[in-house]
């Protein structure tokens, strides 16, 4: 007879330990990232940990309903989002819903009026001419003053180049700031308000007030602090002189004195990312102006230019933020531009849906303000923990009653579950800002039937083999693969119904169907990696391989057959010879 062959599954079945220790080891390591990171709670949605939900639906100016698309409403989560820092909110969500909503949910401890304020109007975003600049905060201490220099190519193009450098370079020095101030505002104010001022003694002296409070708060301007930054150019109207904060290219936060702004957002026709293969500027933005934004932008330009840095830059602001500030060489006459200035492409692309928001058609009607409270949102948490924790022991009663020992197994398989699943939920958090609502806690909770529902389905294989007449350990393998397709059945349906259901529907509902695929996927992982392992190792215990009347696996109570013999096949009489 011959012997069988060795393959993958016999090596597979005679070395389940490997099994179970990469399993055990992907949890240590998700356990440790989880308290590396610092977030060893899951994140809990608004319903969950109370705060304010706002539902915002887009609605385009007649004519352009096409403006209503996945990167327009995209830049829009990225601006609010930007809206809702600035408050200082910390754990905020902003995401759309469907094809024309945004959903704003803000915690808890946030003024509901002012977070409804800032994300429901629409982004304003202007060309003002740079007055001064320089680094601020802790930074500008340790940083030497940079030169006054510009880095500007001598290429006679219509373009507006953006340089790190530049972004860092003060208008003067500390001792002649205020004179330098002084001087732009005076240049930037227009024809009508110099006449104005030159003929009224009191205007003027309204006029020098004015400049000496703006001179005196931009320097005390700390933008390196986040508080500051969220006032800083606010409520401002476009046609006075600002203070405002910005980023430079070296992370370093800079402050800025604006003057008033030259150019509106909806000005800007087209802008967009290009790889410039020509030169070696690397990605670029360029923009498109209308023809009424280009005669003011081939002005603003031309007047710039003949200025030094940084009087030669102009800061492009959204929402009282400077989020670029390139300089100009020469008058820009031709109805575009292009800003380079080492961009990666992430930054150029940035830039260019900021450019391209500003002049969208595009407004937000609020549709919707949903407050839940904290106490409100902790009692659903408790009563969806009290729901998972009667549910979870219904399913291990009846287990350690129908099952016996080999409940162990199935209770042991669950730990396991769970443990990974909180883990992997305390990680989404800070990653894909992932938050457990209540009907995620309800998917979790319908997850316990689905896992325990393949435990059962293994368990009830290797005992139909030992009521056949088998063994254990020859049934446990006999059993496996029946019990395998099963399972994978069951849980692709479920993967299936969680994935159509997260795609089709939105809000809340997503939630339950992300817990619940998640959960089904885990399922698979266990079952094979340490449901199975576990199982063949136990095989070989005594307690269950002898049918122990407490191991759920005894022969005589589950009405197993007599053992299968086989029979010998009786041999051909011998043939005598003839005498």
């Amino acid at each position: 007879m011959a012997a069988p062959k060795k393959g993958r599954n016999a090596s597979a079945q005679s070395k389940p330990g490997r099994s179970l220790a990469l399993i055990l080891i992907a949890i240590a390591a998700l356990t440790g990232g989880m308290f590396a990171s610092g977030h060893t709670t899951p994140r809990l949605g608004i319903d969950l940990a109370g705060g304010t939900s706002i539902t915002l639906e887009a609605v385009p100016e007649k004519g352009q309903e096409s403006a209503v698309n996945k990167t327009n409403m995209d830049t829009a989560v990225d601006i609010m989002n930007r809206r809702v820092n600035g408050l200082g909110v910390s754990e905020a969500e902003v995401q759309t819903q469907g094809t024309r909503n945004i959903i704003v949910n803000i915690p808890k401890g946030t003024n509901s009026e002012e977070a409804r304020k800032a994300v429901g109007t629409t982004a304003k975003l202007y060309f003002r001419p740079v007055l001064a600049t320089e680094i601020s905060g802790a930074a500008a201490a340790a940083s030497p003053s940079p030169s006054a220099s510009s880095s500007a190519s001598d290429k006679a193009t219509d373009k507006a180049s953006s340089s790190p450098s530049a972004s860092a370079t003060p208008s003067a020095t500390a001792t002649s700031q205020g004179r330098a101030v002084t001087d732009a505002l005076k240049a930037d104010a227009s024809p009508s308000a110099s006449a104005s001022a030159s003929a009224s003694p009191s205007a003027s002296a309204s006029a020098d007030a004015a400049t000496s409070k703006l001179e005196a708060e931009y320097a005390t301007l700390d933008c390196s602090k986040k508080t500051v930054r969220a006032q800083a150019g606010k409520n401002v109207k476009s046609t006075d002189p600002t203070v405002a904060c910005g980023q430079n290219s070296q992370g370093q936060w800079q402050k800025y004195i604006l003057g008033p702004a030259q150019v509106d957002g909806t000005d800007v026709k087209k802008a967009q990312a290009i790889y410039n293969t020509q030169t070696a500027a690397g990605w670029t933005v360029t923009m498109d102006f209308t023809s009424k934004g280009a005669k003011k932008f081939a002005d603003v330009t031309g007047q710039l230019a003949q200025q030094q840095s940084p009087q030669n830059q102009f800061a492009i602001v959204l929402d009282g933020a400077v989020v670029s500030d390139p300089y100009v060489k020469q008058a820009l006459t031709g109805g575009n531009a292009e800003i380079s200035g080492n961009f990666s492409q992430e930054e150029a692309k940035s830039l260019a849906n900021v450019l391209s928001f500003g002049a969208l058609p595009l407004n937000f009607q609020e549709q919707s303000v949903t407050t839940v409270t904290a106490a409100l949102g902790g009692d659903q948490l408790h009563a969806g923990l009290v729901a998972g924790a009667i549910g979870l022991a219904l399913v291990v009663i009846y287990l350690v009653l129908y099952y016996r020992g080999l409940s162990l197994i199935a209770i042991a398989s669950l730990m396991v579950s769970a443990i990974l699943t909180y883990v992997i939920m305390a990680l989404l958090g800070p990653t894909i800002h992932f938050a457990l609502n209540l009907p995620a806690v309800c998917g979790a909770i319908v997850a316990i039937g689905i896992t325990a529902d393949s435990f059962i389905v293994f368990f009830e294989r290797i005992r139909d083999e030992i009521r056949e007449g088998r063994s254990l350990r020859p049934a446990v393998e006999r059993a496996w693969p029946r019990a395998r397709r099963t399972i994978l059945v069951s849980d692709f349906v479920s993967f299936l119904a969680a994935a159509v259901l997260f795609i089709v529907t939105v809000g809340k509902v997503q939630g339950f169907a992300f817990t619940l695929g998640l959960t089904t996927l885990l399922d698979v992982v266990v079952v094979f990696l340490f449901t199975k392992p576990l199982m063949t190792i136990l095989a070989r215990r005594k307690f269950f391989a002898e049918g122990h009347s407490w191991s759920g696996l005894d022969p005589k109570r589950l009405g197993a057959k007599p053992p299968l013999r086989r029979t010998r096949r009786p041999s051909a009489p011998a043939e005598t010879k003839e005498a």
